[in-house]
């Protein structure tokens, strides 16, 4: 039995048992203070930086000075730039995920996710090695606040160096980014929408519609989770499903979830970089052009094109094989949800809890989360998740990947940061496009952070964008164009890959890579023009 079939309830019983451990460990943590020290850090960063509208002095460990405070703001001119050689681990990572699929010699070596880790692993390795003996200057180290890191002059091996670049990756952004995917796949996965609606064209845009707006607020991977294995239960007795899926890539996978921080990864990791929580709200007139369009589109093609051309006796086994959509396991699942968002948005150490002076100490917002998907495996009906075939194949996917990923992206980082003001992209028409194709080449969250810290290097010096860090209009443009065109190719969102997989699963023969290229250019990208003159 493949990945979407085997039930894992041992596997289930680990994660349990891992939360428990990791919130034990996190207990024990707080009682001797470490977690509240690093908040402390974080807010006297934040209150500088609020002050002097710029970087914030906090302090710089220099080897070779006495190792007394300095404001950052003085030393980050002389930030070491990485040669631009060593961007290529993340480019072949990139390459891996893009290419391997579609290779016949190595597409199933790598269904494996010890392979994938194998290959993510090494890459990181080699980038770690880089600033462990090849890398002898300063450093800017975000975790747990910002500082300055210099090289203790004539030592072979730079620790330190090293360390901060695994805290930058992996402790400031890879662990709240994996805790949020998790969390919202793991509950959403504990409901169940079940039924056999008449799988008229009026019904399925109605599952495009409410998918298009949950994707916002339990994320584009919740949200497809929870209504594709319904969508195709109603859709069994049809022919022509192929469209339908495709569309629902287009709507829940990606181009619903531009609402909330939570919605698609891009705009979590611009949240981690400080963009406020609800700013994403702002993107409403886009997200409900650009989603009605889509929808408007399906219904005339299925409408006029598809549905007449299905079988008459498949229309009347349609109409009477019909069962009543009921959904099974909300009453625990929605209230957990609803939970993930409110740590999100309440429990950002740099940020006091709203009507008090109080900041959260750091990762408890994503202890509580894993509290919350703890308490869904250990109340949740556990027929629900054997009936949705879950398992943890594809979100061990996603977090053996972006293991990789944050790694080898820091050297390219470093640069932008240097360098990003001569790559002749400046304004937010340019912005879009440019962050919206690598998007649909690569990956959309690390193309999102490469253009996100090619903005700030065009801020003026003095600027400061309270609720958006960088320009809002070229956050706007960073933002629509990481999201949107996330969705042009099977490889520009995690949950792209994982609809396909589920629907071919169930017997529906999804296009190749370039097959969906083709609905893909024809349908999404008018509408993309259509959006960049008329908002950018």
């Amino acid at each position: 039995m493949g990945p979407e079939t085997t039930p894992h309830a041992d596997s289930s019983t680990k994660v349990l048992l891992g939360i428990a451990l990791l919130i034990s460990i996190y207990a024990v943590a707080c009682f001797f203070g470490g977690p509240q020290h690093a908040t402390r850090l974080v807010v006297d960063q934040e209150a500088h930086h609020e002050a002097d509208h710029g970087f914030a002095p906090l302090h710089v460990e220099d080897h070779q000075t006495d190792s007394q405070p300095h404001a950052i703001s003085q030393h980050l001119e002389h930030l070491g730039i990485p040669g631009i050689i060593w961007m290529t681990p993340f480019a072949l990572l990139l390459l891996a995920i893009a290419v391997f699929p579609l290779v016949p010699a190595t597409a199933h070596w790598w269904e494996s996710n010890l392979h994938r880790f194998y290959v993510a692993a090494v890459l990181g390795a080699v980038t770690l090695g880089y600033y462990l003996i090849g890398f002898e200057q300063p450093l800017e180290a975000h975790w747990p606040a910002h500082a300055v890191i210099s090289p203790i002059s004539g030592a072979t091996f730079q620790w330190e160096l090293a360390w901060t670049v695994f805290a930058n990756a992996l402790l400031h952004e890879y662990i709240p980014f994996i805790v949020l995917l998790l969390s919202l796949y793991t509950i959403s996965g504990g409901i169940r929408i079940e039924g056999n609606l008449a799988a008229h064209p009026l019904t399925n845009t109605s599952f495009l519609a409410v998918g298009g707006l949950l994707a916002s607020f339990i994320g584009t991977t919740g949200a497809a989770m929870l209504l594709i294995r319904p969508l195709l239960d109603t859709n069994r007795e049809r022919s022509h499903v192929v469209h339908t899926v495709v569309f629902f890539i287009f709507i829940v996978c990606n181009c619903g979830g531009c609402l909330l921080p939570i919605g698609d990864p891009p705009l979590f990791l611009g949240y981690l970089r400080g963009v406020d929580f609800f700013w994403t709200l702002t993107l409403w007139p886009q997200w409900l052009v650009v989603n009605a369009a889509l929808l408007a589109v399906y219904w005339v093609w299925d409408q006029c094109f598809c549905y007449p051309r299905e079988a008459s006796h498949d229309l009347v086994r349609d109409k009477y094989e019909k069962r009543k959509m009921h959904i099974r396991g909300w009453g625990l699942g929605v209230p957990l949800l609803v939970g993930v968002v409110l740590c999100v948005a309440l429990l950002d150490p740099s940020k006091p809890l709203p009507g008090t002076d109080w900041h959260a100490p750091l990762y408890l917002r994503e202890v509580m989360q894993l509290f919350l998907v703890g308490l869904s495996l250990l109340l949740g009906q556990r027929g629900v998740r054997q009936d949705n075939a879950f398992s943890y194949h594809a979100i061990l996917e996603v977090a053996t990947l972006f293991f990789g990923i944050f790694l080898c992206m820091q050297p390219a980082l470093q640069i932008l940061d240097a360098r990003g003001s001569e790559m002749g992209v400046e304004s937010p028409m340019q912005f879009f496009w440019t962050t919206g194709g690598l998007s649909s080449v690569l990956d959309n969250a690390p193309t999102y952070v490469v253009f996100f810290e090619t903005a700030r290097t065009l801020t003026p010096e003095g600027v400061f964008h309270p609720e958006t860090v960088i320009d809002p209009l070229l956050l706007v443009a960073i933002s629509l164009g990481a999201v949107f065109l996330g969705a042009m190719t099977y490889i520009g969102n995690g949950p792209n890959f994982m609809v396909k997989a589920i629907a071919e699963s169930a017997g529906i023969r999804m296009p190749s890579f370039f097959g969906y290229l083709k609905y893909s250019v024809f349908v999404l990208l008018p509408i993309f023009i259509l959006v960049s003159l008329l908002f950018l």
